[in-house]
């Protein structure tokens, strides 16, 4: 059985848990983490099985916070973690290192920046590689809300994660084959009202240079509307697009944005819901494209505990592999 696996303890439920108001009070979501990043002195959050056993396969989930956030913000934003035991994860939850302007006036905000941050994740990578061994790590996907989904785009196929990362879950992060952000999307005014309607420019609908499976997740009144098609589905070679069941949650995420709750597109505080979820079935090779939609939902709000478990299912049941296919290429 596990123990102290990476030097990290493990505990259930997982450590500096907080539950709604209570998070803005007591202190916990400044916890920078149980783990360190022995190259840069780093801490950050890594969750697993307390009973894992020797050389057993798992998922690997590495789970980026948005601008203005923190890594146990996230945790609690989409709480994997809650599932670790049930399918086998492995998540690691880093915090920024940057706090800067993301555009316009006001106090600079926490946020992803190549310079500062990439050799971080990647030495957080290498760290649960070689903790829980690269042959074990059955599928690697990078997890990211807002900024931090964009970041997860950005770095999927870089030279160090093109043969490592299995798929890429965005959490209101951006999607392959894109939804594009209401007019309004942004955080209220300082009064509450809404922000001013901003042009924005057509973003484009390349198809990434590497393969990975996706799932978009994002709250209805962020977008305008969801794509009916996608790029990535056409690659796949997958069937249309067909309508799950919904998804109906009657508890509420632990977190929203605690300042700023009112204005609907930003996030209103958490609240028990249902998610409409549509998957692109029979793409080659294992792979999974599926897009989730949180009715009634903004930008904030954290994730309901059965749509969380229905996100990870759907990455637990996508191929992996690209680790184990880069150390057999290597060795030849």
């Amino acid at each position: 059985m596990a123990k102290d696996m990476g030097g990290v303890a493990c505990t259930t439920p997982p450590p500096a848990r907080c539950v709604g108001e209570a998070c803005a009070t007591s202190g916990d979501l400044a916890n920078l983490g149980n783990a360190t990043d022995a190259r840069t002195g780093r801490k950050f959050f890594l969750d697993y099985p307390c009973d894992l056993k020797p050389n057993e396969k798992v998922v690997f989930i590495l789970n980026l916070h948005g601008a203005g956030s923190v890594g146990n913000w996230q945790r609690h934003y989409f709480p994997a973690a809650d599932f670790k035991d049930k399918y086998r994860l492995v998540v690691a939850t880093p915090t920024a290192a940057t706090l800067g302007s993301m555009g316009g006036s006001g106090p600079g905000v926490r946020r992803w920046d190549a310079a500062a941050d990439d050799a971080h994740l990647q030495n957080i990578t290498d760290f649960v590689l070689d903790t829980f061994g690269r042959s074990n790590i059955r599928s690697f996907w990078l997890a990211g809300h807002s900024q931090g989904g964009f970041t997860s785009s950005r770095i999927v196929c870089t030279g160090y994660f093109k043969d490592k990362v299995d798929g890429w879950l965005s959490l209101s992060g951006g999607r392959v084959g894109q939804a594009p952000f209401v007019a309004q999307f942004g955080p209220p005014q300082a009064d509450g009202s809404p922000p001013a309607p901003r042009a924005r420019p057509p973003l484009p609908n390349t198809l990434p240079a590497c393969d990975y499976s996706h799932i978009f997740t994002v709250g209805q009144w962020e977008i305008e509307s969801l794509p009916e098609t996608s790029p990535l589905a056409e690659r796949f070679g997958c069937a249309a697009r067909v309508r799950r069941q919904d998804i109906v949650d009657d508890k509420a995420g632990y977190v929203w944005d605690y300042a700023r709750a009112g204005y609907r597109v930003w996030g209103l505080k958490a609240r028990p819901g249902t998610a409409e979820a549509f998957v692109y079935p029979n793409c080659r090779e294992g792979r999974v494209v599926a897009d989730v939609v949180r009715m009634d939902k903004g930008h904030t709000e954290g994730l309901e505990p059965k749509v969380t478990e229905e996100l990870v299912r759907l990455m637990v049941s996508a191929t992996g592999g690209k680790l184990q296919r880069a150390s057999s290429q290597a060795d030849q």
